[in-house]
């Protein structure tokens, strides 16, 4: 039986509560501090302890800032560690590893001011398997996106404040680490309880939800509840973590629960300030896996976006390879290659990249940045594309990821490569065969 994940939001959801809960449901704490030091980050160390909190024990896991002054400090937002509060366990403190270029300390809690590339690339640093950090990469480019719309600003115009910092890096990088861990691939999010009021932040006093919180609850379909709590009980990294890992709507008709975590939370609620995370196995006689849509922006006729391009006859094929995946990880719908003769009869390569104008600048950047170009062609297309949804189907070898496309009431089915290719791998069947099962499986669903 597959194994599903059921988050239990009953006091919101952050970073730190996820990991907690996560570390207390199994996930190996030595795998998860190698990954992270793998990314060679510096300046902070983790907390790991239990903490009671309405008498409940739970997993405490927290990221401490280290100040210049040698001091070092936890978290500020909501959830996260709070200074004189007692512990009623005792705890471990693992420090971080050291980079090459010295720490920036803004605003007392090392919050460096990065953008969403920079992040990209300290995950690439990351040795762990590519859709670890494919996870990692989603969770940042969610928060990215309602920050973007929060401010007005094209997402490579987005610097990060308290998202972009170590402790937050840690945070999301840790939870997909953990995921990957436990081995799971189905997952179901509780609506998420949130508060009132109003919060104090870098941009000034905001109210609760917070603006890139509640983009990101309607941009991904999320459930909120309001509760009588004053004050932020769902962060944006918390959103972010929800809408990214979330697979289906709803949990089957009938689960056998095999085991409970909870990770504890620091703020003082009228009920345990803690993230329930229970681990579960369909045993219902039919489990169908809902399709969620992944895609929330659905393009038609008419919608512009940019094509770029730019001839290249001095970049190795190790250069060109590395480019495109940069740009297909910093969000371009499509790159592509075509085979050209230069000036002087040069064999070369155009370079052609099909974006949304929100990334053309950041795309432009890496394409002087990973490529020896030194001047970019740009102009406006239009195209008209099928709906498309995101679907986790379930075949007799396991969980596959299908892009379904409708048009004029057909649907067509296409399993993703890297879903398929991870199930050959794991039953050594070819990909033929795992291909066309998955598609059945989908056109049955």
């Amino acid at each position: 039986m597959s194994k599903i994940l059921y988050l239990e939001c009953n006091s919101g959801i952050s970073g730190d509560m996820t990991v907690g809960a996560l570390l207390d449901l199994g996930a190996d704490q030595e795998a998860l501090v190698e990954a992270l030091d793998s990314m060679g980050l510096h300046g902070y160390h983790l907390h790991f302890g239990r903490k009671e909190t309405c008498g409940l024990d739970a997993f405490d896991f927290d990221v401490h800032l280290e100040e210049e002054s040698g001091h070092s400090h936890g978290k500020d937002h909501p959830h996260e560690h709070v200074h004189g509060q007692e512990e009623s366990h005792s705890h471990e403190h693992i420090h971080g590893q050291e980079e090459s270029h010295p720490h920036e300390h803004v605003h007392s809690h090392s919050h460096i001011h990065r953008n969403l590339y920079d992040v990209y690339e300290i995950i690439d640093r990351l040795k762990s398997g590519e859709h670890v950090k494919e996870m990692a990469r989603k969770m940042f480019r969610i928060v990215a996106e309602a920050e973007s719309k929060a401010h007005g600003l094209s997402i490579d115009q987005v610097h990060f404040h308290e998202v972009g910092a170590i402790d937050s890096i840690i945070d999301i990088v840790s939870v997909a680490v953990c995921m990957d861990n436990l081995d799971i691939q189905d997952v179901v999010v509780s609506p998420l309880s949130e508060g009132h009021g109003h919060v104090h932040c870098q941009h000034g006093v905001l109210p609760v939800p917070v603006p890139a919180t509640a983009n990101i609850v309607s941009a991904c379909g999320l459930e909120l509840r309001f509760t009588d709590n004053n004050g932020e009980m769902v962060t944006p990294t918390g959103a972010a973590i929800a809408a990214a890992l979330r697979t289906r709507k709803e949990l089957p008709a009938s689960c056998r629960l095999i085991k409970i975590g909870m990770g504890a939370g620091n703020r003082v609620f009228n009920q345990a300030n803690v993230l329930r995370a229970m681990l579960l196995e369909d045993s219902s006689k039919e489990a169908p896996l809902e399709g969620i849509r992944e895609e929330m922006k659905v393009e038609t006729s008419g919608n512009p976006m940019w094509v770029l391009e730019t001839n290249l006859d001095d970049s190795t094929g190790e250069m060109l390879g590395f480019a495109m995946e940069a740009l297909l990880e910093a969000g371009a719908a499509d790159v592509w290659y075509t085979p050209i003769f230069m000036k002087k009869n040069r064999p070369a390569y155009q370079l052609s990249v099909l974006c949304h104008d929100s990334v053309r600048k950041l795309l432009e950047d890496i394409l002087f940045t990973q490529t020896t170009t030194i001047g970019i062609r740009r102009h406006k297309v239009e195209r008209t594309v099928m709906e498309r949804e995101i679907r986790m189907v379930k075949t007799e070898d396991g969980i596959v990821k299908v892009k379904i496309c409708s048009h004029k009431g057909k649907c067509f089915c296409y399993p993703e490569y890297e879903s398929v290719g991870e199930i050959c791998k794991k039953t050594g069947k070819d990909f033929q065969s795992v291909y066309w099962e998955a598609r059945r499986a989908a056109e049955l669903s």
